[in-house]
């Protein structure tokens, strides 16, 4: 098999969860970017990078509260 057909199978198997990956992920960027254009304004940059890096339990923690919301149905 062939990377490009590799890439399709991947692409036509995972297609939702990486949409939905990305979207959590540009929402998250523009959110934090939002807070620390905004918000604060005078924060030191580590804790931009802090909250850039809470995206990633974020992440797992909304996925896993709603994959649960769906079963509870």
């Amino acid at each position: 098999m062939s990377p490009a057909d590799r890439l399709r199978e991947q692409l036509a198997e995972n297609r939702a969860g990486m949409l939905y990956d990305f979207v959590f992920a540009v929402a998250w960027v523009a959110f934090v970017s939002f807070l620390f254009d905004v918000v604060f304004t005078s924060a030191p940059t580590w804790a931009f990078y802090m909250f850039m890096l809470a995206g990633i339990p974020a992440y797992f923690g909304f996925f896993w509260s709603f994959e649960l919301a769906k079963q509870s149905r």
